[in-house]
């Protein structure tokens, strides 16, 4: 990690009210992790402790302490996507993914009423069926 690139960041977003969540994905997205390194920086930044900083990254999935240069497809499995039958789709998914593809669990994408639903990148997908998931999987 970059330490002028870390501290680029860290000064863009140390004047702003509230501003750990928006440090951190910046972070996050820079980077693909959040290193202890990167956490010591942004306490000091924003006169916090270490363990407040960490306690946040460790808190939420979307940090991760170590980068994985995988691609990644979000599945949720909250209750909406399990009533809509998401866990019938899994097996198909983790079997497409093998080691290539990190299939990461995640709780409510905010399509609730069109589930099962992933997201690759930026991008959405809703109303999954178990062809459509492994297709997703497979061009990720």
């Amino acid at each position: 990690m970059d330490h002028s690139d870390l501290q680029a960041i860290i000064a863009e977003h140390a004047g702003r009210k509230g501003a750990l969540l928006p440090m951190l994905h910046a972070v996050q997205k820079a980077y693909g992790c959040i290193t202890p390194e990167a956490e010591a920086a942004i306490a000091e930044a924003l006169n916090l402790s270490r363990a407040e900083v960490h306690g946040v990254v460790s808190f939420y999935h979307d940090f991760t302490p170590a980068h994985d240069p995988r691609p990644v497809v979000e599945l949720c499995r909250a209750e909406a996507c399990k009533a809509r039958g998401v866990e019938a789709l899994v097996p198909a998914a983790e079997a497409a993914a093998g080691g290539r593809v990190n299939l990461k669990a995640v709780y409510c994408l905010g399509l609730c009423s069109v589930g099962p639903n992933a997201r690759v990148g930026d991008e959405l997908f809703a109303g999954l069926n178990e062809a459509r998931l492994v297709e997703l999987v497979q061009s990720a």
